[in-house]
């Protein structure tokens, strides 16, 4: 006889068992949800309210992150770089992430992060090292509070929110500002970050700069959210949508966040709507995967030809400053191309000398086996070996 897999229940035992309490959100989840549309500044009243100090400093940044961009491309093309991530079209989001950092805060850059790097304070020719391909970093992560630019996708996130949260039990004052791509978010590691960021109310901000490309796959093909900054909800942090290409706003609306953040109010996550003009890298064809009309239309909306005009239009900048930045960020590209044509002086020693803080016994072994093959060249002198 087969028997019935429905549960029988003894009589009466409904009336004994326990009912659960009502279920409640641990938070209202209304005010972390994003906006309709993004937040923009430019056009708008938060114009003259802004320092002008701040305003000018934006627009001398934009230029003179425009120019590194086309130099550091130029670079790649004739040899002098393995590789460059331009960021041409997104400087703004750069630009105001390293302009809202204070001295002590620090700052996780993903691999495109170049101008932010360069805008924090850092030595163009020692940011592009990485991609140079002669170390794995070229400066200092403590000296400018810069971790060293992420290639591998998002890993940086939850290193930025282990040191944040570190931070917050030192009792340190201080805000990591953690900078990832669209494609980004698809990682495991940008859950892991956001997940503990929230939990721990460690001080955060995360800015995804969505330029629309995770190389060649569109952001429809990545996520059916109706915008990465909805993703913040689900986490239990609140959500921000801005104009990536205002580069007032991305500021306004990461100093809110940093300030939340400083405050003890926990984590935030920007999402700032931008695009990539120009291809993933310099070994992208970018043709394959997108109409030249969809570029155009972006270029319509450059982030510093934006700036540039509102503040002219309201007498903030004149001729004499457009042709000072303009200067002054060629004297840069100037100094960087001859840096950069400069043969760099490398010691075969250096490959022992940043392995293992004890090195081994096989690497001592292998170390001065070298370091004889290179005193014997010497002795027999160029052209010899």
């Amino acid at each position: 006889m087969k028997k019935s897999s429905t549960v029988q229940e003894l009589p009466g035992a409904a009336a004994h068992r326990p009912t659960p309490p009502a279920w409640q959100p641990r938070t209202d989840p209304a005010p972390l949800l994003p906006d309709a549309e993004p937040y923009r500044a430019l056009g708008t009243d938060a114009v003259a309210d802004a320092d002008p100090g701040l305003l000018l400093r934006l627009h001398a940044e934009l230029v003179r992150g425009r120019r590194f961009n086309t130099q550091a491309t130029a670079l790649t093309k004739q040899g002098r770089l393995a590789v460059y991530p331009s960021s041409t079209g997104q400087e703004a989001c750069e630009v105001a992430a390293a302009l809202v950092l204070r001295e002590q805060d620090w700052l996780f850059p993903s691999y495109r992060d170049t101008l932010a790097a360069v805008a924090r304070g850092l030595d163009p020719v020692e940011v592009l090292t990485l991609l140079r391909g002669d170390w794995h970093t070229g400066y200092d992560p403590y000296e400018h509070r810069v971790a060293p630019l992420s290639t591998p996708l998002a890993t940086q996130l939850p290193h930025a929110v282990g040191l944040a949260h570190a931070a917050r039990l030192k009792g340190d004052d201080l805000v990591a500002l953690a900078l990832v791509g669209d494609g980004g978010t698809s990682e495991g590691d940008f859950h892991e970050a956001l997940n503990f960021a929230a939990v721990w109310r460690a001080p955060v901000v995360f800015l995804v700069q969505n330029n629309g490309f995770a190389i060649s796959v569109p952001l429809a093909k990545q996520s059916a959210a109706p915008s990465l900054a909805h993703k913040a909800v689900g986490y239990g942090m609140p959500g921000r949508l801005v104009d990536g290409n205002d580069a007032l706003a991305v500021h306004t609306v990461l100093a809110d966040a940093m300030a939340r953040a400083r405050r003890g109010e926990g984590p935030t996550l920007v999402e700032a709507v931008t695009y990539r003009v120009e291809a993933h890298t310099n070994a992208d064809d970018a043709t394959r995967y997108r109409a030249d009309d969809e570029v155009e239309t972006w270029r319509a909306h450059d982030p510093v030809r934006l700036l540039e005009d509102e503040l002219t239009a309201r007498g903030i900048l004149g001729e004499d400053g457009v042709r000072q930045a303009a200067e002054a960020a060629e004297a840069m590209a100037a100094r960087l191309r001859d840096r950069m044509n400069a043969e760099p002086a490398l010691d075969p020693m250096d490959l022992f000398a940043h392995v293992y803080a004890d090195q081994t016994s096989q690497l001592r072994e292998q170390a001065a086996q070298l370091r004889a093959e290179l005193a014997a060249s010497a002795e027999e002198g160029p052209g010899e070996v």
